[in-house]
């Protein structure tokens, strides 16, 4: 009875010992499993801060880019106004500089010059700018070429003659200069 019992003790103890191994096992493979469980949520975690700080940082850049519209709205509000109010200047412009002998008429294209003068004024003060375009090197940013000449005894490229007067706005530009540029060259010993 006794190998009985060592023999049972025995039996006992190893499968206690094989329960011990299972249950390492079994512990180790869990370990394991919350080990890669973990790594995936925190590779998670990473691409969500990531997304998080990118959002972030394209809601900023969205704000100020609205707020800048804002501000160039306001800015350049008044913009499509002062362009509309140019050719009836320019017209006005004309009739003052007519030249006339009737003493009667001369005294009322003063008046007019004293009102034209003042718009002028008032626009100037609000942002227009005359481009000084005669006599300057054609530029296309700000120059519209609509005529050309050739004069050799003028360097190639100058705006001869200032056909309507272009302006900027603040520091856009609102009504390009036409111009009659210079243009010539010598091939050949002919001016073509």
């Amino acid at each position: 009875m006794e190998d009985e019992k060592k023999d049972l003790t025995e039996q006992l103890e190893e499968v206690a010992k094989e329960e011990l191994v299972v249950e390492e096992t079994t512990k180790k493979e869990k370990k394991n499993k919350y080990k890669e469980k973990i790594e995936t949520l925190e590779q998670e975690v990473a691409q969500l801060k990531d997304k998080l700080l990118r959002n972030a940082a394209e809601l900023e850049n969205f704000k100020k880019r609205i707020t800048l519209e804002r501000i160039n709205d306001r800015k350049f509000a008044s913009k499509n106004l002062v362009y509309d109010i140019l050719e009836p200047l320019d017209q006005l412009n004309m009739i003052i500089n007519m030249e006339t002998d009737n003493d009667v008429l001369k005294n009322f294209l003063y008046g007019f010059k004293m009102l034209n003068d003042k718009f002028y004024e008032v626009l100037k003060n609000d942002g227009l700018k005359e481009i000084d375009a005669l006599n300057k090197q054609f530029d296309p940013k700000y120059h519209h070429a609509i005529e050309k000449e050739s004069i050799e005894d003028k360097p190639n490229g100058i705006n001869l003659k200032v056909i309507q007067k272009g302006y900027m706005y603040k520091e856009q530009l609102l009504r390009p200069a036409m111009v009659k540029i210079n243009e010539w060259s010598d091939e050949n010993g002919k001016n073509k």
